[in-house]
Formats: C-alpha cells, sequence, structure tokens
C-alpha cells in the first residue's frame, strides 16, 4: 500500500497515555506524531472516520499544564505485525486550542525522535 503521508511523522520516544474525555479510559498510547496528526498504540481497533475527544499527560519539562486537550479523526488502523492483540491507528487532529498546539509543538520537538 502507498503511503498517501503529506507530513512528515516522527516516532515518539516518550511514554504517553492518551485519555478519553469523557469516560478517562486509556484510548492509546502515542507511537509517532506529526504536525497535522498522531499514531497510537491500542487493544482494539478503531472505526475509521470516528471523531473522539482525548487528552494527553504532561509532563512538567513540557508544560505547567497537566494535561493537554486535542479532538481527533480515526483515518486508518492496522493490526501489529508483531503482536496482533494490538492495532496501530492513525489520527487527524481535527481541533485543538492555540496554548494546547504550543504544548504539541513542543511535545515534537522533545520528544520526536
Amino acid at each position: 500500500m502507498a503511503d498517501k503521508r503529506t507530513t512528515p511523522r516522527k516516532n515518539f520516544s516518550f511514554y504517553m497515555r492518551v485519555l478519553d474525555d469523557d469516560t478517562e479510559e486509556t484510548v492509546g498510547h502515542l507511537v509517532d506524531v506529526s504536525k497535522i496528526g498522531m499514531r497510537l498504540e491500542t487493544t482494539a481497533p478503531f472505526p475509521l472516520g470516528k471523531d473522539y475527544n482525548v487528552h494527553m499527560e504532561l509532563t512538567p519539562d513540557v508544560s505547567d499544564k497537566l494535561f493537554m486537550f486535542v479532538s481527533l479523526r480515526s483515518i486508518w488502523c492496522k493490526t501489529d505485525t508483531i503482536m496482533p492483540n494490538l492495532y496501530h491507528v492513525g489520527f487527524k487532529i481535527t481541533k485543538i486550542a492555540p496554548h494546547d498546539h504550543e504544548i504539541y509543538q513542543r511535545l515534537l520537538e522533545l520528544y520526536g525522535a
């Protein structure tokens, strides 16, 4: 399958949980990031084209806030090739507040490998 990516992505070298805003359940863990989206490792497949409101736990070296909030849309989902009980899900960022966008850019710079 040809890669349709329009912006480069970076592997994420820091363990970061992504939580659902409504349920506080873990949606997945950040695997890589780009300027317009992210890939999460999850324990369940995600339907394509669905919107999610999530937040990420932050560390003091990234922000004075405890969480960053973002709205995402799932755009692809694949089973992990090594561990078939895990999934990799690609998300596009659909909404992010200006201050949270600054934090996201800092994450790209600090932890994007």
